[in-house]
């Protein structure tokens, strides 16, 4: 017999076997009844889960491949709102049990199942009793010789997670999951993708031992979230008694925290910030409470080390301590824009500090180096308060501009609005670099100390300024008003009184002291005291200045000192600075410069009425240095 005729025969038999074996199953199809199907369903479904589902529509047989029983309106725990119903139950059955009639499961599909998952207080469940009865059904001695089940799929689902307590309901869709049901193995395992708020997420879950998972005791545990909004992974133990616990190594990463907070349905801050985020940390959850050990965050590029917790049994609460090396704040400068696109009136943009409710915040964070924009801060230590939407910092103190810097900020979120209190001390400061970089004011060089305490609600920026009140102080030595040389103007003007004042803009006035004392009532800052001493000039001032209008009305006196202990002869100017604060103009009194004149002095009581026409022809020879024209024989008279 050749190999050909021998393949040809082997051939011939397998395909005869095949033929009898569909043969088989075919007939098999007469045997088995469509109650017989159902009811052999429910057993193997019974056997794998304990639990006892409720058929309540047709069912349907077909017994040539693909062999399935389809069961139709499928209910687990039937109530008002069943723990789980299924358009369609499909038992995908095994081919050589059915030559011998009888049916066994290999898998499961549910189509378009809806699962409610409602949580109460205490952190029970409606699943609690269909989770005993699962842990009834695999328990190490239980009866499982039959089983045969190994996995369930779910497709096109919807699960409902709420929790009444605390207004919690959350909707999953287009539920797509394969769970790895553990008829022989330990272990469980489920996969599959799904939509959460509009955003598709791929999930994977691994329990080490079902069955001590299922009762409470620790199993290991790992699982895998992954969608635009965020990547969450989890890698660690978990248990259930007394109260559920868990506890490993958790990652998250978000390319933008802005946008996650806004798909989380939270309002994030405004302005800019707020971007990449990435953690990873120890993490234990106990009974509501998520503490976070050896954490390592970065926001922005911003990189801390420290510990959080989080808690959400009655309020949403954030504690936590971390500790930077370099801390960029500049993102978020925009957040806080005091002044309108112009830069010549103040914003009157809304004021929305929605994003503080809804959450309380503890954190003490310390940083080695901080940077605001152009500033440049050392070491500085701040406490971050927020509850009952009032947010407070404080600066413990920070090592800035040559100096230290302590105080307070508080913002409260009114119903229209916001209220504002703050209160800070500058010692021993650069005053150049810190009046500079924190307001705006490039003015003063020297060291020295500032201070203010003030209060202030409003709408917006613009409207906070009109209700501003409070106080302010600056004492400083050994430096110099920039951008004005008085005592050059002084010294021109006491030697030619009418000659102009000229531009006397870059040059620098130095002084010896200088002193300022502001009391702020309704958007009006009034100067207690100014006063400047130099080795050469003594200036003091008084008036008041508009916050909401920015502009200045001063008056004041300056003091050109003779050298020596001997002040005879010094010169004395009266003068006005009004104008924008920015760029306010000085003006002597001319009345004055006009006495100090001697050729002008009469003119001068001229105008006021005391001399004859002759008086003023006389001062004005003085001034010009020659006849009046019309005092020329055979001029026009007046």
């Amino acid at each position: 017999m050749t190999a050909a005729a021998g393949f040809k025969r082997l051939g011939i038999a397998i395909v005869a076997v095949v033929a009898l074996g569909l043969a088989a199953v075919a007939a098999s199809s007469w045997l088995i009844s469509a109650d017989s199907a159902r009811e052999a369903v429910k057993a193997q479904i019974r056997l794998a889960t304990g639990l006892d589902p409720v058929i309540r529509g047709p069912v349907t047989v077909s017994m040539f491949p693909p062999d399935t029983v389809e069961l139709a309106d499928v209910v687990l725990a039937e109530s008002a709102r069943p723990a789980l119903a299924a358009d369609k139950l499909t038992a995908h059955l095994r081919l050589l049990p059915l030559l011998v009639g009888r049916i066994d499961i290999s898998s499961i599909s549910l189509l378009r199942p809806r699962i409610a998952l409602t949580f109460e207080p205490g952190g029970h469940s409606n699943w609690a009793a269909l989770i005993d009865a699962l842990a009834r059904a695999l328990k190490p001695n239980a009866d499982r010789a039959a089983l045969s089940l190994s996995e369930i799929r779910i497709e096109d689902g919807i699960i409902h997670i709420d929790e009444p307590g605390r207004e919690l309901a959350e909707k999953l869709t287009k539920v797509d999951i394969s769970l790895a049901w553990p008829s022989i193995a330990k272990t469980f395992g489920a996969t599959g993708r799904f939509t959460w708020r509009g955003e598709p997420f791929e999930a994977s879950l691994a329990i080490g031992d079902f069955y001590p998972a299922l009762i409470g005791e620790p199993s290991g545990l790992k699982f895998r979230v992954a969608g635009a909004p965020f990547k969450l992974a989890f890698d660690g133990t978990t248990s259930n008694r007394p109260s559920l616990k868990i506890d490993g190594t958790l990652a998250a990463d978000a390319p933008s925290l802005r946008n996650a907070l806004r798909w989380m349905g939270h309002q994030p801050p405004p302005g800019g910030g707020l971007g990449r985020l990435a953690l990873k940390a120890q993490a234990n959850a106990v009974s509501g409470t998520l503490a976070l050990s050896n954490v390592n965050i970065e926001i922005d590029g911003n990189a801390a080390e420290g510990a959080l917790t989080y808690a959400s049994e009655d309020r949403r609460i954030v504690k936590g301590t971390l500790a930077v090396e370099g801390l960029d704040l500049t993102p978020y400068l925009s957040t806080f824009q005091l002044s309108a696109a112009n830069e010549r009136e103040w914003d009157k943009m809304p004021i929305t500090l929605d994003a503080l409710d809804g959450i309380d915040v503890d954190l003490r964070l310390s940083a080695a180096r901080v940077t605001m924009g152009n500033a440049k801060l050392g070491r500085t230590a701040v406490a971050a308060n927020l509850h009952g939407g009032r947010l407070t910092l404080t600066i413990g103190e920070s090592q800035a501009f040559g100096g230290s810097i302590t105080g307070s900020l508080a913002l409260a979120r009114l119903q229209r609005g916001a209220d504002v209190k703050s209160q800070m001390q500058f010692v021993n400061v650069d005053l150049d670099a810190c009046l500079g970089e924190l307001f705006g004011i490039r003015r003063i060089e020297g060291k020295g100390n500032l201070g203010y305490a003030i209060e202030a609600s409003g709408t917006s920026v613009d409207a906070i300024t009109r209700t501003l009140s409070g106080t302010a102080t600056l004492t400083a030595t050994n430096g110099a008003l920039t951008g004005l040389d008085i005592e050059q103007l002084l010294r021109r003007l006491e030697r030619r009184p009418l000659s102009g004042a000229g531009d006397f803009r870059s040059g620098r006035t130095p002084y010896q002291r200088l002193k300022v004392a502001l009391t702020i009532s309704q958007g009006t800052a009034t100067v207690e005291d100014v006063l400047l001493e130099g080795s050469a000039l003594r200036l003091v001032l008084a008036g008041s200045a508009s916050i909401p209008g920015r502009d200045v009305d001063l008056r004041g006196t300056a003091h050109l000192v003779a050298g020596g202990s001997d002040a005879t002869g010094s010169f004395e100017l009266p003068f006005v600075v009004q104008g924008r604060w920015d760029d306010p103009l000085m003006l002597p009194d001319p009345q004055i410069l006009i006495r100090r004149s001697g050729a002008a002095a009469p003119l001068l009581d001229a105008v006021r009425g005391r001399s004859a026409r002759d008086t003023v022809r006389s001062a004005i020879d003085r001034l010009t240095g020659g006849p009046s024209p019309r005092s020329v024989p055979g001029g026009a008279q007046p």
